[in-house]
């Protein structure tokens, strides 16, 4: 049985991820800044799924919140931070949480888990489209997914034989941020003329935690838009 470990699992795409591992019968633990969050998401994804309070934004407080994480075959971290910010009114405590969040609290939550990684262990780490397609409010936001490309690259030859992934989402249409937005610009934009799925993320998380192939790349979920 796998062990599977979802940072910012209690919500939106990780919730779904942690849905599949569950209903796969792996033991899972999500995380959130809330631990009665977690928890009681725990509770409803079943199975044998556990809740974590953990505040990525609080790097000091990592190593003591996973205290009780024994192994790990699978760790995947969406945790993040969306407060739109930009120069014209920028907001400095939400711009050094987002990329404290984003590059310090990843790196931090890998180096505290990398000793319990389990023979074949990966790690996913998400961004966002908006790495490559900036979009007013998206400064911050755009830097520290641009900033993951460096951090894969580190962290594939300092957690090696051990594997490390990116994946960077576009515009989920059935996300429940995007599910009731109707005609979104992507969506003319878009090749395959619909918007992403999140089936087709948690697909495209899953192929990079098991191709053994795959290590320090970065994988584009978004139709095409980008081609456009």
């Amino acid at each position: 049985m796998s062990t599977s470990i979802i940072v910012g699992g209690s919500n939106g795409l990780g919730r779904v991820i942690a849905q599949h591992f569950a209903d796969r019968g792996d033991t899972v633990v999500i995380t959130s800044r809330d631990k009665a969050r977690a928890e009681a998401v725990a509770a409803e994804i079943g199975g044998n799924t556990r809740g974590l309070g953990v505040d990525l934004s609080q790097p000091g407080s990592i190593a003591a919140a996973f205290g009780d994480v024994t192994e790990v075959d699978n760790l995947v971290i969406t945790a993040t931070s969306q407060t739109p910010n930009t120069l014209g009114g920028f907001d400095l405590d939400a711009a050094v949480t987002a990329l404290t969040i984003k590059l310090v609290g990843y790196a931090e939550t890998v180096r505290v888990l990398r000793d319990r990684f389990r023979p074949g262990a990966s790690v996913v780490l998400f961004g966002g489209v908006a790495k490559d397609r900036p979009y007013p409010g998206s400064t911050m936001v755009t830097t520290h997914n641009a900033g993951l490309s460096g951090l894969v690259k580190t962290l594939a030859v300092e957690i090696a034989p051990h594997r490390v992934n990116a994946v960077h989402p576009g515009i989920v249409g059935d996300s429940p941020k995007w599910r009731h937005v109707q005609n979104h610009p992507h969506l003319a934009r878009t090749p395959i003329g619909r918007l992403v799925t999140m089936a087709e993320i948690v697909d495209a998380t899953d192929f990079l935690l098991r191709n053994g192939g795959i290590n320090g790349q970065e994988l584009t979920v978004e139709g095409g838009v980008l081609a456009n």
